[in-house]
């Protein structure tokens, strides 16, 4: 019965994507390379798993999904004149956590895609042909794969599904967990059950991926261990933050594989000079530990409204004359205070840095354009874990654990690069500190509102303008509203309740 349901997958598969300029994402269709055709060549490995990239990219990049989901909401924005009227106010939705008066108009908002963020379908087909790889690794006889370069598919079949699961976890809480090629309906199983097997699945088989790959075509565009380390810490680190079981136990794991990951990996990643920020946000770099690929020059372009970039930049880099959005003066004074010297303030922002009219600009995803004056975003691969994200985490979980004197000198490598002071502080403070840098370095890669929620800031006015009370928290207002499709042919399934 399984293999007859595996191969109804496969049939059923389809998983195109546009080229990056090397073979591993050019695919051909599923549906042409299946029975005693398929999986009898290595071409035939990569052009499957080929796909499940495609489709994590498609998940993501084709609407609006990490601004609203990761870098809007619960953000200490504002509109600007180039936002007025009510055709642009899902910032103020997005802002103020009211995803049901978002969801009721998503007519008028058709535009940026917002019901597909409620909609985990691409998300399951990860997992689902994720499943499926693993299956046909550990069963199909594979004479042209010897055991290490099984071991090595596996793993990056196991990130992507991890991936997909992580993804899914932050967005909607419980989710239906499947592990093989079953596709039985499941009811959803407690989101910290499943971050603990998701991060034991990558405890299992990181170390079967390279550091980096000689091919710089798919540095950071294919999983690499540092990708999968990142991973792992972040997993941990919404275990930590909202888990009930022994803390010091799981930070000493974050800060341990973050020990891993800076001191083990060969050379394979270093922090590049500020002056090179053009190139650490086009993606490919030794910064870089996982990204989504394009390329203009192969014709790929992510949608409009899925950069982070179309909302924090005017002309003479897009055709507005205004930003869509400006930061709360003191939220910025707070992340970038104006007296203290950082290089990032120079190469990430204009002098306009706390300007209030308009003329606020993010350039740290100002890179090469499809065309001069054209209305495109920048030609950046986006970020998904960049080097200094997870040397962030290490420094976090140190302070967590009272180590204060280690987090200050793996937090000062951050700062170090930034040609910023060092931090100094202890105790809380230091927590604190290392909060704010994480907001200083990571803005606009989708990780404010999640950091927000793992360490329960979002319930607190001093890290958001717009706090979210302590019996919404708990009630799972930090959550998505989940798609009433997901209730069809699943007598077990449950909707997230505070938004229904």
């Amino acid at each position: 019965m399984k293999k007859k349901l595996l191969y109804l997958f496969i049939l059923g598969a389809s998983l195109g994507l546009s080229s990056c300029g090397k073979g591993f994402l050019d695919i051909t269709q599923i549906d042409k390379l299946t029975g005693n055709n398929y999986w009898t060549r290595q071409a035939d490995v990569d052009q499957y798993m080929g796909g499940i990239y495609s489709t994590f990219r498609e998940a993501t990049m084709t609407n609006i999904f990490f601004p609203a989901s990761g870098d809007l909401r619960c953000a200490p924005t504002n509109r600007t004149s180039a936002t007025s009227g009510s055709g642009r106010d899902y910032i103020d939705y997005l802002k103020y956590n009211d995803l049901n008066g978002l969801m009721a108009r998503q007519g008028e908002f058709s535009y940026f895609g917002f019901p597909k963020i409620t909609q985990w379908n691409s998300f399951y087909k990860m997992v689902q042909n994720a499943n499926i790889m693993i299956y046909q690794l550990e069963n199909k006889d594979m004479p042209f794969l010897n055991e290490s370069m099984k071991k090595s598919y596996k793993a990056e079949a196991i990130f992507l599904r991890s991936l997909a699961y992580f993804f899914m976890v932050r967005l909607y809480g419980d989710i239906p967990y499947y592990t093989d090629i079953n596709t039985n309906p499941l009811p959803r199983t407690n989101m910290f059950t499943v971050l603990k097997s998701l991060s034991s699945d990558l405890d299992a088989t990181y170390g079967d991926l390279p550091w980096t790959y000689d091919d710089p075509s798919i540095v950071a565009v294919k999983a690499m261990r540092g990708a999968a380390i990142a991973l792992n810490m972040h997993i941990n680190m919404w275990i930590a933050g909202l888990g009930a079981e022994d803390k010091t136990v799981v930070y000493q794991k974050v800060a341990d594989l973050g020990k891993e990951l800076m001191e083990e990996n060969g050379g394979a990643y270093a922090l590049l000079d500020l002056s090179r920020t053009k190139e650490i946000f086009k993606g490919r770099t030794k910064e870089g530990l996982f990204e989504i690929v394009q390329n203009f020059n192969y014709g790929e372009s992510f949608h409009l409204s899925a950069s982070y970039s179309d909302y924090v930049l005017h002309a003479p880099n897009k055709v507005t004359t205004k930003s869509y959005i400006f930061y709360d003066p003191k939220f910025m004074e707070n992340m970038y205070p104006p007296s203290a010297d950082d290089q990032r303030k120079v190469y990430w922002f204009d002098k306009d840095i706390y300007a209030t009219n308009g003329d606020f600009q993010c350039l740290k995803f100002s890179n090469v354009f499809m065309e001069e004056g054209e209305d495109n975003n920048p030609d950046d691969n986006q970020m998904v874990f960049r080097y200094a994200d997870p040397i962030l985490l290490r420094a976090e979980a140190l302070a967590e654990l009272g180590k204060d004197e280690e987090a200050r000198t793996v937090v000062n490598v951050i700062r170090t690069r930034a040609k910023a002071a060092p931090i100094r502080d202890g105790g809380e403070d230091l927590k604190d500190a290392i909060w704010w840098e994480r907001v200083r370095e990571l803005l606009g890669e989708g990780n404010f509102y999640y950091d927000l929620v793992r360490t329960k800031k979002v319930i607190n006015s001093e890290y958001t303008q717009v706090p979210m009370s302590v019996a919404a928290f708990n009630a799972g207002g930090w959550t998505w509203p989940i798609d009433k499709a997901a209730l069809n042919n699943n007598p077990y399934m449950q909707l997230n309740n505070y938004w229904n």
